[in-house]
């Protein structure tokens, strides 16, 4: 799965979250099981969490062997 910035970080989670979650935890982003987490953009969180989205999309896409 090649992962963008439009990607959905359930979508993510479901494919490789072993390689994902330590990425998004590191981001602050702590609550990946709630509903709102799961169905927002990679976009979206990086904005709501103040960090850079194309750094995270390379970050998850170097994890996930992409």
């Amino acid at each position: 799965m090649k992962v963008t910035k439009d990607t959905i970080i359930g979508d993510i989670l479901d494919t490789n979250a072993e390689a994902a979650a330590p990425i998004f935890f590191g981001m602050g982003m702590h609550c990946l099981g709630c509903p709102a987490s799961r169905g927002e953009s990679v976009e979206q969180a990086c904005m709501v969490h103040g960090v850079d989205a194309d750094e995270i999309v390379e970050q998850l896409n170097a994890a996930m062997g992409n």
